[in-house]
């Protein structure tokens, strides 16, 4: 539970300062040049903020070596920056995140606390014409977030209280008839600072990024390839290797993807399909003398769904999801969801993030309603199994080697609701989880012995 009253009015507090402190900023530390072109052309210049103040209650642990239950009063302050002269935009992001009372073995970490960083601080030039009559083209140079393609390998994740940063250079191109491509060459964002002690006191440290970690890609897309049906291709590549005071596996991975979606629409069948096969290497472990395994994994999504008419904006979906586990023998089998988002697909990030994209067998049902423009929800149920009963269960950390304890992790019911209380400027949200464990979630060696799991979070967000 929140410890008083009082940490919940200085989040709120705090949320306000932070806003006006950023936007004051901005005016003081422009260039002359910058302020007189904001005279002549204001309307080139956009200043925006939000402020995101959420509490989250877990109890029952599913995850193995944490507690077995865990609050947390979390506050995420964003303020965006855009302003545009002709061809060229300049845009900047500053996010601060914060936590109140972290508590040693907690949960809390970087993926939390993330203080007064500039997550995006970029230049985009647009090139219009640029490949044809009727065609767009844009190159993006600094630090960005990205939401690529189904966001499933690269996305900034919206949910948890930081998000994934990135720097390094983008290219988009539109075609006449719709066709789309990106092209990206990015530094994946280290969150800084890593460390409990820094971290309780909310100490500021710029994010790092070098060539330790690296991804690329490219993602092509064309629409209406058979009817309403859009096809896109991709290829993700991605490489880590150790740096000053940081062990890895050295990864090194490529990814490729094919996905089909037609979307949704009233009084008509939608779907999504996507597989994506993941090749490469990876060390087994993070010593120096770790041998080095060849990769084999993928990962598969689909999903089928009706849109009813009417003011209620119902929508009824059958789903299906499958990521690959590691297993005895020469290749390694588990598949990495690399940058990607874990919300749409499965269940809350946050302190309770115990089901992600790797080892897991799930199929699902999803019913969404959004009547107005100030009310939307769903509610989903999916039984899950172990992909492969000798690997970890997707992100709980818990594991059987021997595979004795099967490969029924156990049901998990999921569902959100919005509300604008004031349109456009306070939402309220509320997300809610029940975990029902199975066999394998009870029985394996380290499962934590906490009965089933309750995860509740409750939002406000100010928009300014």
């Amino acid at each position: 539970m929140p410890r008083n009253a009082a940490t919940l009015l200085s989040a709120a507090g705090l949320a306000l300062a932070v806003c006006a402190n950023s936007g004051m900023a901005v005016a003081k530390d422009a260039d002359p040049v910058t302020l007189q072109a904001l005279i002549d052309n204001p309307e080139d210049f956009t200043l925006t903020a939000n402020s995101r103040l959420r509490y989250e209650t877990l109890d029952g642990q599913a995850r193995a070596g944490f507690r077995s239950e865990e609050d947390l009063v979390s506050l995420r302050t964003i303020v965006t920056a855009d302003y545009r002269a002709g061809n060229l935009r300049f845009g900047a992001e500053l996010w601060d995140s914060r936590v109140f009372g972290i508590d040693p073995g907690g949960v809390v970490g970087p993926n939390e606390v993330n203080t007064f960083e500039m997550v995006q601080a970029h230049a985009t030039l647009a090139l219009p014409d640029a490949l044809g009559k009727g065609s767009t083209a844009s190159l993006q140079a600094g630090r960005m977030m990205l939401n690529i393609g189904s966001r499933r390998l690269i996305a900034a994740d919206d949910y948890r209280n930081t998000t994934n940063g990135y720097t390094g250079l983008r290219a988009d191109a539109k075609l006449k008839d719709g066709t789309t491509a990106t092209a990206l060459y990015v530094l994946p964002q280290i969150r800084l600072p890593e460390e409990l002690p820094s971290l309780r006191r909310g100490k500021v440290q710029m994010d790092r990024e070098n060539f330790d970690t690296q991804l690329w890609g490219l993602f092509v897309a064309r629409p209406k390839v058979i009817g309403r049906t859009m096809a896109e291709l991709a290829y993700v590549g991605f490489a880590e290797r150790d740096g000053p005071g940081r062990l890895t596996r050295d990864r090194k991975l490529a990814s490729f993807s094919a996905r089909l979606m037609a979307d949704p629409k009233p009084g008509q069948f939608d779907f999504e399909v996507e597989g994506v096969r993941q090749t490469g290497s990876i060390s087994s472990g993070t010593a120096l003398t770790a041998s080095k395994l060849d990769v084999s994994a993928w990962f598969a999504h689909a999903d089928v769904g009706y849109s009813f008419p009417g003011k209620l904006k119902a929508r009824l979906s059958v789903e299906y999801d499958y990521a690959s586990g590691d297993g005895p023998g020469g290749k390694y089998g588990r598949f990495d969801t690399l940058y990607g988002m874990r919300r749409a697909d499965f269940v809350p990030s946050g302190i309770y993030a115990a089901v992600g994209r790797a080892n897991i067998s799930t199929p699902g049902v999803r019913f969404e309603v959004a009547p107005g423009k100030r009310f939307e929800g769903f509610v989903a149920w999916h039984p899950m199994w172990l992909a492969n009963s000798r690997d970890s269960f997707s992100t709980s950390g818990v594991r059987d080697a021997t595979g004795a304890s099967g490969a029924f992790a156990g049901h998990n019911v999921d569902g959100r609701l919005r509300w604008w209380a004031i349109p456009k400027r306070l939402r309220a949200e509320i997300n809610a989880n029940l975990l029902l464990k199975g066999r394998f979630l009870r029985d394996a060696p380290n499962a934590p012995r906490t009965g089933n799991t309750r995860y509740l979070a409750t939002a406000l967000t100010a928009f300014f």
